[in-house]
């Protein structure tokens, strides 16, 4: 029987537009067994947002209680709002082995590295291939106003600043490839010894096995 695996948290960051969005989704189109980390808000449900879906939404008050318990393993105030990663279905997951993903920023992200999950965080940040490269794709989605966008190029400059922190860095100038490295860098981070939480049990097992068929032919 293979050995049961404890779930890991995997975090992606990278500047707005540099596609951690993008390889979030198709990492979880891959494994459909990796659950997404569903954050707390204080701000209000947009149209068409659900409770526990989107988002866990809660008062200020509340979310401050939260805080003040020790349940968001990471959390930050977000242009007027507070966002937070609430600590307790992140730990049932990866218990009960399944990897948890984030897409969060180097804040976030940092939190978490210094939280008491620090050895259960695979982190990945995304470099885009240019600054111009990455304003292209800002305005090219049509999302944001160049007001926006301007502001979104000047905190690129603070996230790509905290690149070293993290365990691997990839660089997004084909989707495609950065796929395949994320998902290679999963695989190798499942697989590593000390995620592997019955490997001693099964070596022992495959020992005693091996000691039988070597009494059994008197060697």
């Amino acid at each position: 029987m293979e050995p049961r695996r404890r779930g890991i948290l995997i975090i992606l960051s990278s500047p707005s537009g540099a596609g951690k969005s993008t390889l979030a989704r198709r990492l979880m189109e891959w494994d459909p067994e990796i659950r997404f980390s569903v954050s707390a808000t204080t701000r209000a449900p947009r149209p068409g947002e659900r409770e526990g879906r989107e988002y866990f939404f809660r008062s200020r008050a509340e979310f401050a209680e939260m805080v003040e318990r020790g349940e968001m393993l990471e959390h930050a105030e977000v242009f007027g709002h507070l966002y937070g990663s609430p600590r307790a279905p992140v730990e049932q997951a990866i218990a009960a082995g399944h990897d948890v993903l984030f897409d969060i920023d180097w804040q976030g992200g940092q939190q978490i590295r210094n939280s008491a999950l620090a050895e259960d965080v695979v982190s990945i940040f995304v470099l885009p291939p240019s600054i111009r490269e990455l304003e292209r794709r800002l305005s090219t989605r049509g999302q944001d106003t160049p007001e926006v966008i301007a502001v979104r190029m000047q905190k690129s400059y603070d996230e790509i600043s905290h690149w070293a922190e993290y365990d691997y860095v990839l660089i997004n100038d084909d989707i495609d490839r950065a796929t395949e490295e994320t998902r290679a860098i999963v695989t190798a981070e499942r697989l590593k010894r000390s995620r592997q939480v019955g490997l001693v049990d099964l070596v022992r097992r495959l020992s005693a096995e091996f000691k039988e068929m070597k009494d059994d032919l008197g060697t």
